[in-house]
């Protein structure tokens, strides 16, 4: 069975549904059939918003809420009883993380474990995935890459915020979760692009707004390489990983 043929008719909670990637997965999701519910914060004022020009909030329940208010997240979750839960609401800008570690910290590790502890107390949930990022891993400058085996860790914030949410998940799966027979796993992609991103520090992002506007584009980092990778990449893969939990 395809994976999007696999959801119709199950219900699923997806958190930070007004984001990027979010907007395009409660897409998708609802229009696989799947009976969705939607918790983040409201679309970043200022900014163009794919979830509203794509008016994704039409065909499933959208919750205007805050992964670091426990109890809001938690009674979105007892009162929508989802089957599985795609958790990838998050701040998730670098720069930004230096300006507002605190605030980094607190939706990124205390929202997931929020999160997780709502979870822990539903027989409703048979699956979890908790989207974090390729930024996780300690920064060793290996050539080769990353792992999956290779430590956490992070030098920035946002990186740090990154590895904790690992280790948060991982101590919920092995101290209860696990026990109560839902399966949780991670999943850590990166550079991601694709339609409706409008976010600050958008290498794709900035290029293509230049050129719109006529004007130079500023290479904030001209040394680094990028593994550029289309949305619907990794999407595909949250989807495909939650099936097969």
């Amino acid at each position: 069975m395809k994976t999007a043929d696999w959801f119709h008719g199950r219900r699923v909670l997806v958190t930070g549904h007004t984001g990027f990637k979010g907007a395009w997965l409660a897409a998708w999701l609802r229009d696989s059939g799947a009976d969705v519910t939607g918790y983040a914060l409201p679309p970043e004022a200022g900014r163009p918003s794919l979830f509203e020009m794509g008016r994704v909030e039409e065909g499933m329940r959208s919750v205007l809420g805050d992964v670091r208010d426990r109890a809001a997240l938690a009674a979105t979750l007892a009162e929508s009883r989802p089957e599985i839960v795609l958790h990838l609401a998050a701040q998730s800008l670098v720069r930004r993380s230096y300006a507002e570690p605190l605030e980094t910290l607190a939706t990124n590790v205390l929202g997931t474990a929020n999160l997780l502890e709502a979870v822990r107390g539903l027989e409703s949930v048979k699956a979890v995935v908790v989207v974090t990022s390729d930024k996780c891993y300690e920064n060793q400058g290996l050539e080769r890459g990353y792992v999956e085996s290779d430590p956490m860790g992070g030098h920035d914030p946002y990186s740090a915020s990154k590895g904790c949410q690992e280790i948060v998940t991982a101590s919920y799966r092995r101290s209860f979760l696990a026990e109560q027979g839902i399966p949780v796993a991670t999943a850590r992609a990166g550079n991601v692009i694709g339609g409706g991103d409008w976010s600050e520090d958008r290498l794709m992002v900035d290029l293509m707004m230049a050129a719109g506007a006529d004007r130079p584009a500023t290479i904030r980092n001209p040394e680094a390489v990028r593994p550029w990778q289309f949305m619907l990449e990794p999407l595909r893969g949250y989807l495909m990983l939650a099936q097969a939990l």
